[in-house]
């Protein structure tokens, strides 16, 4: 990976260009947020992460699991020292390694984790191992099947906000609001939304910049779970909480790795800026989607 924080992404300027007004162009642009994009490694590659395989973990260090439910699988480490600081958020580590783990119902007792229940919050952990600790290969419990390990390369590109996003509205929407029906949407935002669809349908690995849901933003099922359901599009507190959170990494069904969450669905972990700084994994929140 190089150390400079790239250019904007031509495709998303040359988007924006070609559907919006120049006013609406430049505010749309500026959401725009780096990010490291993961792709399965070669034998040419410095591997900056891997998927499955079994984690290194300090001696003193349980295997994480879900009290009264059953350990955690482990879904991936990040090697922080390997990549720019200029592509990812404020506050993420510059070394040592993070470790996500999920229950993903392996040996257990049928429970299911939900962003909306804190009840099951348990069953998706964050850990983040400082450079120089003295770590081991974790004894994996016989209860799980390690996914086969499959390393990534990363790479650094720009990132697009959902177009529901509170940011988003409120700089192409007159007075923010909520995005109406396709068809009575005025005609330029119509074109660029469905061109938008179209050039962001790839999920995939990320670190950083913002997720690239499958069923709607990702901050909003956070911002429902931290206030409660029932709020709707546009509710102002909604919005407000839903900006208070940062994509850490998605992670994306993937066949390498035997990975496959619901119906090609993917994981997303997302943690507060403060949290992020405070080094605070175990406020991070997992949304899962399919």
């Amino acid at each position: 990976m190089t150390d400079e924080r790239p250019g904007p992404d031509v495709r998303y300027t040359r988007l924006a260009a070609d559907h919006l007004p120049p006013a609406l162009a430049g505010r749309w642009t500026a959401l725009l947020r780096p990010c490291v994009s993961l792709r399965h490694a070669t034998a040419a590659d410095r591997p900056v992460a891997t998927l499955g395989g079994t984690p290194e973990l300090p001696p003193d260090t349980p295997w994480p699991e879900w009290p009264g439910h059953g350990p955690l699988s482990f879904i991936a480490s990040v090697h922080c020292a390997a990549l720019s600081p200029e592509t990812l958020p404020p506050g993420f580590p510059p070394d040592g390694t993070l470790l996500f783990f999920f229950y993903d119902g392996q040996g257990g007792d049928g429970s299911f984790f939900s962003a909306y229940d804190p009840e099951t919050w348990a069953g998706a952990q964050v850990l983040h191992v400082p450079d120089g600790t003295e770590v081991h290969p974790a004894h994996v419990p016989r209860e799980l099947e390690p996914y086969p390990r499959t390393d990534l390369a990363g790479e650094t590109e720009w990132s697009a906000p959902d177009l529901w996003l509170p940011q988003v509205r409120a700089a192409l929407l007159d007075g923010g609001g909520v995005w109406p029906e396709l068809r009575d949407t005025a005609p330029q935002l119509r074109s660029f939304r469905r061109a938008f669809d179209r050039l962001n349908s790839g999920i995939g690995h990320r670190l950083g910049g913002h997720a690239v849901p499958i069923q709607g933003p990702v901050e909003y099922e956070i911002a429902d779970a931290q206030l409660g359901p029932g709020r709707p599009w546009g509710d102002p507190s909604l919005d407000r909480e839903a900006e208070r959170w940062v994509l850490l990494a998605q992670f994306d069904s993937d066949d390498d790795a035997k990975m496959m969450w619901g119906d090609a669905g993917a994981l997303y972990w997302l943690i507060r800026p403060e949290d992020l700084t405070a080094m605070r994994f175990d406020r991070a929140r997992l949304v899962p989607q399919c």
